[in-house]
């Protein structure tokens, strides 16, 4: 029986248009100012990387269809990011999902701990990047 790691979810309004929430999260000085350095290009299939406290992370654009959706491949561990935008008038509804999580018991490689550790872990770190670093950038 398997004990696959739940997705990450995690939604919020902001009081901004989706145009400029999708500014945020699909230029790389918009992911910048919320998220972490990187070199990212809206292209399908651009291969980029993200500076983690860990070091650069490589990851590849999988998805666009702006304004609504994008989604890239993050790290080696088979992770999956999306980012999701409902325009609400003069809000947005952003939803992330960080998918592609292994066995509970499993070991993520650049962490050296479990996936289930790290999982609760991130769960934290995007509910303040979200309600906190992202909501800054979109609704000053």
């Amino acid at each position: 029986m398997t004990n696959l790691v739940k997705d990450i979810e995690q939604t919020a309004i902001f009081d901004a248009s989706i145009q400029k929430v999708w500014d945020a999260v699909s230029t790389s000085e918009g992911i910048s100012a919320w998220f972490m350095p990187n070199d990212f290009e809206p292209v399908v299939g651009h291969e980029f990387h993200i500076q983690s406290p860990f070091g650069p992370s490589p990851c590849k654009v999988l998805e666009i269809d702006e304004p609504n959706k994008l989604s890239f491949a993050w790290d080696t561990d088979g992770w999956v990011v999306t980012f999701q935008l409902k325009d609400l008038g003069n809000q947005t509804e952003f939803t992330v999902v960080h998918a592609g999580w292994k066995e509970s018991d499993d070991t993520i490689s650049k962490a050296g701990e479990k996936a289930s550790i790290i999982r609760d872990r991130m769960n934290n770190g995007w509910s303040g990047l979200v309600n906190d670093r992202l909501r800054k950038v979109v609704e000053e």
